[in-house]
């Protein structure tokens, strides 16, 4: 079964706080939630691997640590895993970027596909599959069930908060795709929005309503 890892760091739940609040604009939404994609993606990218590679300093030959292996993809949800771009993209500036388009149904909640385009390599890759919220889980089993059908086999899902409705959902769905997450709250309500959460992320990223 797929680990939820909660990645708890002073700076991280201190931005998540300040994001929580309905007084906070949208401007100052953005930059939270990039800093706070930065902070997480130190975590999230913590088991790369590495390999030795002989580099000169200005004083002498060593052997140094670069990373190996397959490089990275990140796969924003759109429309508001886009806010999660930007501060992974400033931590990995090679990594190539992927859109997967899904909008959630205001009638049944389920998410339905409208845009995907994705690296031509991208299952050589390892992928971050980006949002920021992990609700009903229904975008993202559906996401990654995406990348898994064009031959990804090493995925992780990156979210800022996280029901725990969602979360059983998606490891009931991808066993084998661990969950980062910065908080894990307390339930969905009746318009299956995440409580307490912090409303709907595409309308404070993009003011919109």
């Amino acid at each position: 079964m797929s680990t939820l890892h909660i990645i708890e760091h002073p700076l991280i739940e201190h931005k998540l706080s300040l994001m929580r609040d309905k007084e906070t604009g949208t401007k100052d939404f953005k930059e939270l939630l990039n800093e706070i994609a930065m902070l997480m993606g130190y975590e999230v990218t913590r088991d790369l691997p590495l390999e030795d590679k002989v580099i000169e300093t200005p004083i002498c030959k060593m052997t140094a640590k670069k990373i190996s292996g397959k490089k990275l993809a990140i796969v924003p949800i759109l429309r508001a895993g886009l806010g999660m771009v930007d501060g992974l993209t400033r931590l990995v500036p090679v990594a190539k970027v992927g859109f997967i388009g899904l909008y959630r149904d205001p009638t049944t909640h389920k998410p339905v596909e409208y845009y995907c385009k994705l690296p031509e390599d991208i299952d050589k890759r390892i992928v971050i599959v980006a949002d920021p919220m992990l609700a009903t889980g229904g975008s993202a089993v559906d996401a990654v069930t995406m990348l898994k059908k064009r031959g990804c086999n090493n995925i992780k899902l990156m979210n800022l908060v996280v029901a725990p409705e969602g979360v059983k959902a998606f490891r009931e769905a991808h066993p084998d795709v661990d969950i980062y997450a910065a908080a894990l709250d307390d339930k969905l309500n009746e318009n299956a929005y995440i409580v307490p959460g912090l409303g709907d992320a595409g309308d404070r990223i993009f003011g919109t309503k």
